[in-house]
């Protein structure tokens, strides 16, 4: 009998809560409709699992993990619902992991929560402090998104705003790097409701760090007088980053704390968001009076999807990147602007409904490229829209000056197709949160034949 239950135990997100359970000494089960590499962990750690759904999954009176993905008519849902058992959303688990570590620190915001928890998770584990930690996505060098230990002291965590399930949390120190609008499908008033939310992250947390250079923080400062933030930024803020020298993939640049010197970083991955992403997780490492962190920023690698070299044949040089929302992108592409090669996008929209919704954002956010290959819509669940659809984009954006291509078809013939127009020295950033992660290996193995 298990203690926990997890429906779609396969995802990414629900297997590394599994993982920490496991590791924390829980017994756990699931179940997921087909094998995967996460099934095949959580298996190895001692998690029954079981393929396919079926109401005999459930034993016992284990608590019962769910995500926002499970429908109603899941056989294993109605079951746990007749036996009257606890049916935790996969946020409500986090939360139950938070609270049983001394000190809990959440990374937040609308980007970059990903890099930076991944980051201050690989930055603490390098110095030795056996963090516990849950993130969205995989730190290459550890080849893992969660790991946990009954003696440590600090949980990291990525908070998700997405649907809303962030104010569940009280993290004893907060990181919030922007705030933007962004999942219009839940926040119907854009940053306006996202603040709102935000409102609650900022009364259930403890020490508040924020990235006091965006223009939504400055907003939820503006509305929280009564409470205090330590900032950080490049224009202003208690951390500054100041005489910033950026390389062709990474950056140096010193950080004053109250404009007293404190330390210099050399980061590896490229970009200003990174310099706010490496600034934030400094900052807190000075907070918890740490020393001697300096030295393993500049061995991070960044995180997997997020700016990862996937591919370098013939010296064309493959990057494969989450960004799906314009300002996202932006700051992925502004990591190449002063590049002397040739700038190649790839971008894949995600959502029909994200796409109309920022049309008029994402039609400026490849000013800096070349060339645009763009793919059919990820629909992630969005109806097909007769209007705000790939091949009306790429008309769109051409009618701007920039040099796009409509690709129609699968992930495969895109990849086989755009492979054949590409030359030694180009650089390709393959943009997206669908299934175009698949299309730099494609491209790699094209170019390698």
């Amino acid at each position: 009998m298990s203690d926990f239950h997890f429906i779609a135990i396969g995802g990414v997100g629900q297997s590394a809560l599994a993982k920490i359970l496991l590791c924390l000494g829980y017994s756990v089960s699931g179940s997921d409709i087909q094998e995967s590499k996460y099934t095949k962990l959580v298996s190895e750690l001692g998690a029954e699992i079981f393929i396919g759904h079926n109401k005999n999954n459930i034993k016992g009176k284990p608590k019962v993990v769910i995500s926002s993905a499970i429908k109603e008519d899941n056989p294993e849902l109605i079951k746990a619902r007749e036996l009257g058992l606890e049916i935790m959303h996969r946020s409500d688990c986090l939360k139950y992991i938070s609270e049983l570590f001394p000190c809990f620190i959440g990374l937040s915001g609308t980007h970059g929560k990903t890099t930076t928890s991944g980051l201050l998770s690989y930055i603490s584990e390098k110095m030795g402090l056996e963090p516990s930690y849950a993130i969205g996505g995989i730190i290459p060098e550890f080849n893992i998104n969660a790991q946990a230990d009954k003696n440590s002291k600090y949980f990291i965590a990525e908070l998700d705003e997405s649907d809303g399930t962030i104010v569940k949390y009280h993290p004893h120190i907060t990181v919030i790097n922007n705030l933007e609008a962004d999942h219009l499908d839940h926040y119907k008033n854009g940053l306006s409701d996202i603040l709102d939310t935000f409102q609650i992250v900022v009364k259930n947390s403890g020490k508040l760090f924020v990235n006091i250079d965006n223009q939504g923080i400055k907003e939820l400062v503006k509305r929280n007088s009564d409470k205090e933030f330590i900032t950080y930024g490049i224009e202003e803020g208690f951390y500054r980053a100041k005489n910033i020298s950026y390389k062709e993939l990474g950056s140096e640049f010193e950080i004053y704390k109250n404009n007293q010197y404190l330390t210099k970083i050399n980061l590896i991955i490229p970009g200003k968001h990174n310099i706010y992403n490496a600034l934030a997780i400094a900052s807190v490492l000075d907070y918890l009076n740490f020393s001697g962190y300096e030295k393993y920023f500049n061995t991070f690698s960044g995180m997997g999807r997020r700016f990862q070299l996937v591919g370098d044949v013939n010296n064309i040089k493959i990057i494969d990147d989450y960004a799906h929302h314009p300002s996202e992108i932006q700051s992925t592409l502004s990591a190449i602007k002063n590049l002397s090669r040739k700038k190649i996008a790839i971008f894949q929209p995600h959502r029909y409904t994200r796409l109309k919704a920022l049309w008029n954002e994402f039609l400026d956010s490849f000013n800096v490229v070349d060339e645009l290959y763009i793919l059919d819509t990820f629909c992630a669940g969005d109806e097909f829209d007769e209007t705000y659809n790939s091949q009306n984009f790429a008309n769109a954006i051409s009618k701007k000056g920039i040099k796009a291509n409509y690709i129609k078809g699968n992930i495969e013939e895109a990849g086989k197709n755009i492979a054949q127009k590409l030359h030694q020295g180009d650089i390709v950033l393959t943009l997206g949160a669908g299934d175009i992660t698949k299309i730099g290996g494609i491209i790699n193995d094209m170019l390698s034949k």
